[in-house]
């Protein structure tokens, strides 16, 4: 067995720890519903220690509040399945790790866990980047459908993560 991980995967995976070696920038990522999946991907590349530093993987609120620092008050008044909470993830990550760059992932992967708000498939995705002003917020909310699998829904939140992790060349 060459790769433990998809192909496509790992073909983002290269791309991300090329683009951010030669970019200079240090990595982290904040996980929850992927469990440590980008991270999984990310070091499945020979060299990857010259740009991952760290992954926190947040499943519970709890792991949220105590690792990342996200607060009760968003998680109660949005949910763990928001743009604020996602927002705070990638806050928390860059800040506890020190890195250029932290992306975060929450999500609801199913089959179960779904409400009328935020149906199985829902992925919410934040981007945090040092130096950036706090009102810069990427992030973003993705329907991956109801009617996809646990791991089709995993697979794609991975692999909107390792996008969100490329550098921007417009800059």
């Amino acid at each position: 067995m060459q790769n433990l991980l998809p192909e496509e995967l790992v073909t983002l995976a290269n791309q991300v720890v090329d683009a951010n070696r030669k970019a200079g920038r240090r990595i982290a990522v904040a996980e929850s519903c992927t469990g440590g999946l980008v991270a999984a991907a990310l070091t499945e590349i020979a060299g990857s220690s010259d740009v991952f530093d760290c992954g926190f993987n947040t499943y519970s609120n709890e792991a949220k509040q105590s690792l990342l620092d996200v607060s009760d008050d968003l998680l109660e008044t949005f949910g763990a399945v928001s743009i604020a909470v996602a927002w705070g993830m990638a806050r928390g990550a860059l800040e506890k790790s020190g890195c250029d760059v932290a992306v975060a992932i929450t999500g609801v992967a199913g089959p179960g866990g779904g409400t009328e708000k935020k149906p199985v498939g829902t992925v919410v995705f934040a981007k945090a980047e040092k130096g950036k002003s706090i009102d810069d917020v990427v992030a973003d909310r993705h329907d991956f459908g109801a009617d996809k699998s646990r791991a089709d829904i995993r697979l794609q939140a991975v692999l909107v993560a390792l996008e969100l992790l490329l550098p921007d060349t417009s800059e």
